[in-house]
């Protein structure tokens, strides 16, 4: 990698780094590192770590009256591989990753699980260059915004449709897997959903919890409609 492409993202992290190996490492990933040690996974397993402690400090002073459950699925929303991916795609994070030229024409640099977890990686590598400050500088700059789009605390659809079949006296919904396609780091799953009285219903995903999420929504559309 040049390095006017590291300057480049340094800039889009507002980081200026001493250690520029840490930033290097950061976005390589292993096709493109026989040294194991030398790509991204030992800096993603810390990144994963900062990131779960400065949001989750955030979210109890930005919300000192919520309960825990509350701030627990607000953390989960934040923290999740999908938000790591959008955050990744903010910056352009993909055009900077050292891949190898398979994983390159295999569509790595778009993959939800490769960008989450060069994401990851990145702020690993900010902490271990900067400290917590300058990590968590980082993460609040690009996560806050995520947190305002909605105050209210999240409900993901699994939750609702259990919530409701339960009020309902139903048994538990069923969720079961009938299809996985496309290469391991950009599957697509096709997960069913079953309560007890209504029609099934199917979605797809690009995770089996992104799948079984979508299939619940379209099982509580179902049962609005119904109410309606």
């Amino acid at each position: 990698m040049k390095e006017s492409d590291l300057d480049q993202l340094c800039e889009l992290l507002g980081h200026r780094f001493e250690h520029m190996d840490l930033l290097r490492r950061a976005v390589t990933h292993a096709s493109a590192e026989p040294r194991a040690w030398n790509a991204y996974e030992r800096l993603e397993f810390l990144g994963d770590r900062v990131l779960a402690l400065v949001v989750a400090e955030h979210l109890l002073d930005r919300f000192p009256h919520e309960r825990e459950g509350s701030i627990a699925k607000r953390h989960v929303s934040l923290v999740r591989r999908e938000t790591l991916a959008a955050v990744a795609r903010e910056i352009d994070l993909g055009k900077y990753l050292q891949i190898s030229r398979g994983e390159q024409e295999a569509g790595a640099r778009d993959s939800d699980t490769i960008l989450s977890d060069a994401m990851e990686a990145v702020i690993g590598a900010v902490y271990l260059d900067g400290g917590l400050e300058a990590s968590g500088r980082f993460i609040l700059g690009r996560w806050n915004r995520l947190l305002e789009q909605d105050l209210v605390p999240p409900q993901d659809a699994k939750t609702a449709l259990q919530e409701w079949a339960q009020g309902q006296r139903l048994p538990l919904p069923l969720y079961t897997t009938i299809d996985q396609v496309g290469p391991a780091h950009a599957p697509e799953f096709t997960v069913e959903v079953r309560v007890e009285g209504l029609a099934s219903q199917q979605a797809t995903g690009r995770s089996k919890r992104l799948a079984e999420q979508a299939a619940a929504d379209a099982l509580l559309k179902t049962v609005t409609t119904d109410d309606d």
